[in-house]
């Protein structure tokens, strides 16, 4: 039985919704990004029968909404965003509105009948509501450290008081953090193989266990480096030979909190040093080098959770190796 396509377009305070009713026409409405909102919506949605809603992956925008479809027993789809706007330009879509980009996620789903999202489960959501929530504490303590540097003295007491009462709150969350990964026999034994790598500490394997989850829903590491937006991006044309440029379409967080460890990772992991070296030894070092030991961390990160083995360096270098001269 055929299931009616529709399309959401999802931001941070609304979401535009379009069922696509045949060819160029459909029924539109926005709706606030609120459990109240999504109440409303399933309430519009009952009139088209049984439907099959397509979004795009924003991670803290579209998870909530698309969980409370699934359960109340709505299909749902979440696409690449890279996917969506590659159909958009095969269409020479040209016109960028909310509701013109529900309509064209309403279009994809209909013509490419995208294989069906699974929620992830509670102790996975929790752990990512607790990363955020860690990432907002610090923001909020940058915010207050950036202002007591240029702030009157007779505001600087009270800065330090609410910076010191945010340390206080970061401290509890990390160590919530690791109460609920420990508490978890899942998230336990995959914490402990992501920390058999060299470069990944607490808050890395953390971040990974919540913004990648379970990578049999990857089919190889190509597929996980694109989700973090870290696979090359080929500008050619013609003659015309540019630069390979990532193309950030993916996993912002991810990124973020893989910067780091990646720089340490180059001096303390021998996969990643080796690669850095060759690169270093070819001038492709610098930001080329630190995205390519991002991406290398991100790879050897997939590879134990897909396996099950911790990271072995012999075995690794071998491979590396083979790879090379075989």
């Amino acid at each position: 039985m055929n299931k009616t396509p529709v399309g959401i377009d999802i931001a941070k305070l609304k979401f535009d919704v379009a069922v696509w009713i045949e060819r160029k026409k459909y029924k539109t409405k926005t709706f606030n990004n609120t459990p109240s909102g999504f109440s409303d919506l399933l309430k519009w949605l009952t009139v088209y029968g049984d439907c099959h809603i397509c979004l795009e992956a924003t991670g803290s925008y579209s998870v909530p909404l698309a969980t409370f479809l699934v359960d109340n027993g709505i299909d749902v789809s979440i696409e690449n965003p890279s996917r969506i706007h590659a159909f958009g330009e095969s269409e020479l879509s040209r016109n960028k509105t909310d509701q013109g980009d529900a309509k064209r996620i309403a279009r994809y789903c209909a013509l490419h009948t995208p294989s069906l999202w699974t929620p992830p489960p509670l102790s996975e959501r929790q752990l990512t509501a607790l990363m955020r929530h860690l990432k907002n504490l610090e923001e909020m303590k940058q915010m207050q450290e950036n202002r007591q540097s240029v702030a009157d003295d007779v505001v600087k007491p009270s800065l330090v008081e609410i910076i010191s009462a945010l340390k206080q709150q970061i401290e509890e969350i990390k160590e919530k953090i690791k109460n609920h990964i420990d508490s978890d026999p899942d998230l336990k034994k995959n914490k402990a193989l992501l920390e058999s790598i060299p470069g990944i500490g607490a808050i890395l394997s953390a971040s990974l266990l919540a913004y990648v989850g379970n990578v049999s829903k990857f089919s190889n590491s190509k597929e996980v480096v694109a989700y973090a937006g870290l696979n090359p991006k080929r500008c050619e044309s013609g003659l015309f030979k540019g630069r390979s440029r990532l193309s950030k379409r993916g996993h912002t967080e991810l990124r973020r909190v893989l910067y780091m460890p990646a720089l340490a990772a180059i001096s303390c992991n021998p996969i990643v040093k080796a690669q850095w070296q060759r690169l270093v030894s070819r001038h492709k070092g610098g930001k080329i080098g630190v995205c390519a030991a991002m991406r290398k961390l991100l790879q050897l990160a997939y590879g134990v959770l897909k396996s099950g083995v911790p990271f072995d360096a012999k075995i690794a270098l071998a491979s590396l190796w083979a790879r090379r001269y075989l």
